[in-house]
């Protein structure tokens, strides 16, 4: 028997405030190489979505994601993202936890959306805003206000950014432009349309793309990227699976423009060099990331009182 994590469990063990500490650490350990994580391998079920199997060794344990992202779910009433976390012990293989991949990738993806922002956003940066409410946005939103940031949420379905916005204690932006405009934003769409086109972010600002994790999808111009510093989780996925995709097919960013979250964290690498630069933020999503967020939920097992058994 193994204990089985719901996401109602996951969000219990594992809060804003540790998943920060635990993702943070988690990008300087892969940094680092004390942490290793083979590909990400896409499953293609297009044009409705696509399967996700993304492993990963470290803190003495290995993981294995297989998760989905169809985006047109919600539309169904079904979630976007669906799947199962496997955590290992790495000394002997022995499976020792289940954990809800749509929670654990929320969790994850507010976490990095914030660490960015706080790491590559200027020091007086006021405002922060949230664009996309759905699962990871409104995680993305609660992460930002466990900061004591204040924070605007925006989503094409008004309905969804009060739910947010009463859910977390934020204020729904009057218009997306006006969520746009804040010093940090975070962009949590499907990824479909491009949101900030040429010209469209201001001299100071910092945005964390978090929804193009995918082949195809963007949420910035290209022409915008080449304006600004930019920085990803992963140069390896980036460069093959995200914003970054089209910038390096185009001859316009490559390995050399491009630094990535952890190095600079770990001070191998330089983030904003003046208050005037725009700093931008390319996520993929990690499993490393997934890892730091299991592994702070296993912490917590003796916490959570009886937890779901799976007979294995």
């Amino acid at each position: 028997m193994i204990p089985f994590f719901t996401g109602a469990d996951v969000e219990r063990a594992v809060p804003p405030e540790r998943a920060l500490a635990a993702v943070r650490e988690a990008f300087v350990a892969y940094a680092r190489g004390e942490w290793t994580m083979p590909p990400k391998v896409y499953v293609p079920a297009y044009p409705a979505g696509d399967f996700r199997a993304m492993p990963a060794l470290g803190g003495g344990h290995a993981l294995l994601k297989w998760v989905t992202s169809f985006p047109g779910n919600p539309e169904r009433g079904l979630p976007t993202v669906t799947g199962i976390v496997l955590l290992s012990d790495a000394s002997n293989g022995a499976l020792v936890a289940a954990l809800d991949a749509g929670a654990v990738t929320a969790i994850r993806t507010g976490a990095a959306a914030v660490i960015a922002a706080e790491t590559l956003g200027r020091a007086d940066a006021k405002s922060a805003a949230v664009v996309g409410c759905g699962v990871n946005g409104l995680a993305t939103a609660r992460t930002f206000r466990a900061t004591g940031r204040p924070v605007l949420v925006w989503d094409v379905d008004p309905a969804r950014a009060e739910s947010a916005a009463a859910l977390v204690g934020a204020d729904v932006a009057a218009s997306r432009g006006a969520a746009l405009a804040a010093d940090l934003v975070a962009t949590v769409t499907p990824g479909r349309e491009i949101l900030l086109g040429e010209g469209s972010l201001r001299p100071g600002q910092h945005v964390s793309l978090m929804g193009a994790d995918g082949p195809g999808k963007a949420e910035i111009a290209v022409a915008e990227l080449a304006r600004a510093r930019v920085f990803c989780d992963s140069w390896e996925q980036a460069s093959h699976g995200g914003e970054l995709a089209a910038a390096v097919e185009a001859g316009v960013l490559g390995p050399d423009d491009v630094a990535e979250l952890g190095d600079v964290l770990d001070g191998a690498a330089e983030g904003r060099g003046s208050d005037q630069d725009i700093t931008v933020f390319d996520s993929t999503g990690l499993a490393i990331q997934d890892l730091a967020v299991a592994l702070a939920a296993l912490e917590q097992i003796d916490e959570l009182g009886d937890l779901s058994q799976i007979p294995i």
